[in-house]
């Protein structure tokens, strides 16, 4: 018996909870691919905050976690661009909330904090996805690129952490956060040294609290993507540096945002990664599995 005829028999055997609603909910959602049928990766009842979600990888992460059954709350540093990305989840049949908030300042993300617990009353799922980059070579970098670098990619994870991190501790349910690290974390990357910086730092802060929040039952990871071309490093892409990167990625190719989507409900889902924290998930075509 499938799951869909489980629970249409389920809510039969209940009619003063409007079965009729109930079922015609589940198959909508069930065709939209709203519901998982493998409950292993289902994500129903979790509330998943997306930091930098409106972005274009970010944003089809959180489009996934959707799918899997999560309410999402998407933080961006442009309101137009978090509004879209919730609009469009809401269009696809989930539920989301688009709100601006600047992930550099402890307040912003307190007010955002506040405004995600008075929609769903509760956060399971922090995903860190802030960033920027920048090619100024290294005599030239300023101390306000320094600052603005570092602000927007390692000090937004160490805010958001213990922002959203402490709801999920006080709360006493567990859950999930993953961060967004790069392959410039280490060994670094040509042209993108403070960006390089950054992301070792994110790394720290994973491991860091991977060990501080286990008793908890809150897991810290991370996502490792390779070159996925977006607006952030459209600039460090020369026909050079492209020949360079394909030649070291076994795979020949840039991966597309959709497929860091397995990566990020695997990590959050509570049944599939129950016994994962402190790791790094990389999906990057091979590009760390070789040297020459």
């Amino acid at each position: 018996m499938t799951d869909l005829a489980q629970r249409s028999q389920l809510n039969e055997k209940r009619p003063n909870r409007g079965f009729h609603t109930i079922c015609l909910a589940n198959r909508l959602r069930l065709y939209y691919g709203f519901m998982p049928e493998n409950p292993l990766f289902s994500l129903d009842g979790d509330v998943a905050v997306v930091i930098g979600g409106g972005g274009v990888l970010a944003g089809a992460m959180a489009g996934g976690l959707a799918r899997a059954g999560a309410r999402i709350a998407i933080l961006g540093r442009t309101r137009e661009h978090a509004e879209a990305r919730a609009a469009a989840i809401v269009a696809g049949g989930g539920e989301a909330i688009g709100i601006q908030c600047d992930a550099t300042g402890k307040a912003d993300l307190e007010r955002s904090r506040d405004l995600v617990l008075k929609r769903f009353g509760q956060v399971d799922i922090l995903l860190n996805a802030a960033g920027v980059n920048s090619t100024t070579p290294f005599f030239e970098i300023s101390e306000e690129e320094w600052g603005r670098i570092l602000d927007t990619d390692l000090k937004s994870v160490f805010l958001a952490c213990q922002v959203f991190g402490k709801v999920m501790v006080d709360a006493g349910r567990g859950g999930s956060v993953i961060n967004i690290t790069s392959v410039s974390a280490g060994p670094p990357l040509s042209k993108v040294f403070t960006y390089g910086v950054a992301k070792a730092g994110v790394s720290q802060i994973t491991q860091f609290l991977a060990r501080e929040w286990a008793p908890h039952k809150v897991r810290v990871n991370s996502i490792l993507p390779g070159f996925f071309p977006a607006e952030q490093n459209r600039k460090v892409l020369t026909p050079e540096r492209v020949a360079s990167i394909l030649g070291h990625t076994p795979m020949k190719r840039f991966g597309e945002a959709d497929e860091l989507i397995g990566a990020a409900v695997y990590l959050a889902s509570r049944r599939a990664s129950s016994y994962v924290t402190g790791s790094v998930v990389r999906v990057d075509g091979g590009f760390l599995a070789m040297t020459i």
